[in-house]
């Protein structure tokens, strides 16, 4: 009697535990299936992690054009029109003044751009801080800005360890080998490496390409010089991005309130977020008034919600450069 007993629980046990596995095999498989849609969230900094009318890009515009006068000696009747085509032509103002020739110190530039910006506009955001740490998601900043002010900024923002690291202006174009790499806690990404892409020349061109002429032509001839700087909206600075970062551009969503930075991205197979419009443009997937609104405006970000924020990916108290040039 008491041996059949035994056979008896020994065979339910058996049940119960094959139960369990089967049930475990379809967590598995659903987990599986329900796998995120994306692996990494790539996020601009300025007017895209704040608003536009902090007034930090008011002034960034303002400094700019002084800097033009005081340090190309630009024409002050043309200073507006000039900073415009460049910008409109090239991505950045500084990338359009390296095109036409003038021979421009990285480091100088942007402490004169940078110097005077009124940071105390920007204020700590412990809603955007906890948002960020609830995604489940690599989180990175890709900007066309410098490091000094990339940090700066998220510290005002109290953003400082919320992303893995950070994609700038130094990160595609180096001055020189220190400046890729001069923290120990500096980001290596898998398969990247070291190298010098578009030093500043320290040649200074003998003529000035007149771009204003260019474009006043009824039928421009000439053809538009290159610039050696890297920079969005170009396709090419994207890709550099998604290499140096080890990213698969089908799986990250990539978040900027230019909508020809938008555009260039989706034509590099990433997924958009416009950022500052609620209306979604050729070229973004979605479109959010805020920063704030991201996890109302995209789907996927909702469902993969979870109730405890994620620990921050490094212990750093900044985020990071990326060190190395691919």
């Amino acid at each position: 009697m008491e041996w059949r007993c035994e056979r008896r629980i020994c065979g339910l046990h058996a049940v119960v535990f094959y139960f369990l596995m089967e049930m475990e095999n379809e967590h598995s498989v659903t987990q599986q299936n329900q796998r995120s849609k994306y692996d990494c969230l790539l996020f601009d900094l300025d007017d895209t992690l704040y608003p536009l009318n902090s007034g930090l890009a008011k002034a960034t515009v303002q400094n700019i054009k002084d800097y033009m006068l005081e340090k190309l000696g630009t024409e002050p009747s043309k200073t507006d029109e000039l900073k415009s085509l460049l910008y409109s032509n090239y991505g950045t103002t500084v990338a359009g003044l390296r095109a036409v020739g003038y021979d421009i110190d990285y480091e100088e530039y942007y402490s004169f751009v940078h110097g005077k910006l009124p940071y105390e506009n920007l204020k700590p955001d412990p809603i955007l801080r906890n948002l960020l740490l609830s995604l489940p998601y690599r989180k990175l900043i890709f900007t066309n800005s410098d490091k000094v002010h990339t940090i700066k900024a998220l510290d005002r923002l109290g953003l400082e360890d919320c992303f893995e690291g950070i994609i700038c202006f130094d990160t595609l174009n180096p001055i020189h080998s220190s400046t890729v790499s001069d923290h120990k806690d500096d980001i290596e990404f898998v398969g990247s490496r070291s190298t010098n892409l578009n030093p500043k020349s320290g040649v200074k061109s003998s003529e000035i390409f007149d771009i204003i002429e260019h474009f006043a032509q009824p039928d421009p001839s000439s053809i538009l010089p290159e610039t050696p700087i890297i920079c969005k909206p170009s396709e090419h600075a994207i890709e550099l991005a998604l290499l140096l970062a080890n990213l698969n551009p089908q799986r990250t969503l990539f978040f900027d309130d230019s909508v020809r930075n938008i555009q260039a991205a989706k034509r590099v197979g990433l997924h958009t977020v416009l950022v500052g419009s609620s209306h979604r443009v050729k070229g973004a997937d979605y479109a959010i008034e805020s920063i704030h609104n991201l996890k109302e405006a995209v789907p996927e970000l909702r469902e993969a919600d979870i109730k405890e924020p994620v620990a921050c990916p490094g212990t750093a108290k900044h985020a990071v450069e990326t060190t190395v040039i691919a």
